[in-house]
């Protein structure tokens, strides 16, 4: 779990990290408004689309090891490339075939936890995974926000082209770590006594069979059936607030001197943008533990059992939905920040606790193909959010508008995941209907 978790840390930095490079001298040098800049950060998300699936199944067929190796040794040379585009198409080029190189990272990470965990502490391990999500871009923020000021004349480079090199390395690096340190499969362990072995094998077949046994979902099904295109929408509405506060936190916290006259150099704004991700990693370890242990328990709360899983996903999309138009209603720095901290506690608490939704009812093939069509979908979001809400900033002149779609989105996902829910539950209980 600490070698995924870091993979993602640097997965998800060099994914978000234009965020920082824009308002830090990027914009500036290649000519980009806020509508190209939406675009140049949410095309990586149509490359990621086009090979989500077939990358997953890949890895399902080739390992984990092998495919999550070629997966960041070639992300990784496309992110450190950027730093050397000479214009504004060039760098949206390079952001496609970033997605294309990493399709497959995410969901393949997803799919590898369920031959690792059982169901009952599967929400948390996806927790502990997925905090990298607030600690990179918490940690990222500020050490990005250091490369690029300290690392400004650097090989002749300005600062954020330092940042897009520097911060591409530790992937290829990586990936070498990860081919020799990763085991595929619990049976493959020689660190687990061979007890160890038996024991988990036989939980997690016990567990997929029982999920056979209350309908089997073949790969074709899975990639066609209506609650899979639900979820994905409902995983949209989770990641849409994710992602435009990924890439526009940093631009409304430079703001702040225009709207308030606070006035913070560019280490700060970095610090600033980092507090949010901060609080966000520790509400996100402690949900998702949370939802688990209601899981377990049949005491007939409408948060306990499984079917209490759409509760622990819905509640803290409607807080942060709620949350993050009325940032920017704010009479001064300190209460906006406390608003975008409440919505990063609830867009990041979400995101462990829908996980288990599609494993409730996916295994083998069909979860590595439905797996990955949910998140693909889902992170189409990271096209959509940034674009609409850099072309509303351009429209309006203010940042509120596009928070206002961002709020509206995550609530209505929440919606659809209590409705996805409840049609789940009722063909557990009369036979499967998809």
């Amino acid at each position: 779990m600490p070698l995924l978790g870091l993979l993602y840390f640097v997965n998800y930095l060099d994914r978000v990290n234009i965020g920082f490079a824009g308002p830090n001298g990027m914009n500036a040098e290649l000519g980009m408004t806020a509508t190209v800049f939406g675009l140049a950060s949410g095309i990586f998300f149509v490359g990621y689309l086009l090979l989500e699936v077939p990358s997953n199944l890949a890895l399902h067929r080739f390992g984990a090891r092998r495919w999550i190796t070629r997966i960041l040794v070639s992300w990784g040379l496309v992110a450190s490339i950027m730093a050397f585009a000479p214009n504004a198409t060039t760098l949206i080029v390079l952001r496609f075939l970033l997605g294309v190189a990493e399709a497959g990272f995410f969901p393949g990470i997803i799919l590898y936890l369920t031959f690792w965990f059982p169901a009952e502490y599967r929400a948390r391990a996806v927790g502990w995974f997925m905090v990298a999500v607030p600690i990179s871009t918490a940690v990222g923020s500020t050490v990005s926000a250091l490369i690029i000021s300290a690392g400004d004349g650097l090989f002749g480079l300005s600062g954020w082209r330092v940042m897009f090199l520097l911060e591409g390395i530790p992937a290829i690096v990586l990936g070498i770590v990860t081919f020799f340190a990763l085991t595929d499969r619990p049976e493959q362990a020689r660190w687990l006594a061979e007890d160890e072995r038996t024991w988990l094998r036989r939980r997690l077949d016990a567990e997929s069979a029982e999920v056979e046994a209350a309908g089997h979902w073949p790969l074709r099904r899975a990639l066609t059936a209506p609650r899979i295109l639900v979820l994905a929408f409902v995983y949209f509405g989770v990641t849409y607030g994710l992602y435009a506060l990924g890439f526009f936190l940093p631009t409304i916290v430079s703001g702040f001197e225009q709207q308030f006259g606070t006035k913070l150099g560019i280490v700060e704004k970095g610090l600033v943008t980092s507090v949010p991700y901060a609080v966000a990693a520790i509400g996100m370890v402690l949900w998702s533990r949370a939802a688990d242990r209601s899981a377990s328990r049949s005491d007939g709360g409408f948060l306990a059992g499984e079917s209490g899983r759409r509760w622990w996903l819905a509640l803290p999309m409607i807080l942060g939905g709620i949350a993050i138009p009325i940032a920017l209603y704010q009479s001064n720095p300190f209460w906006t920040m406390a608003a975008v901290t409440v919505c990063a506690v609830g867009t990041c608490a979400a995101l462990p606790t829908f996980w288990p939704l599609p494993s409730q009812f996916l295994t083998g093939a069909a979860a590595a193909g439905g797996i990955a069509l949910i998140n693909s979908l889902g992170n189409l979001s990271g096209f959509v959010a940034p674009y609409v809400t850099g072309g509303l900033a351009d429209l309006t002149g203010s940042q509120r508008a596009g928070l206002w779609v961002v709020g509206a989105v995550t609530v209505l996902g929440a919606v659809l995941a209590l409705l996805v829910g409840r049609a789940h539950d009722r063909s557990t209980a009369h036979g499967p209907t998809g």
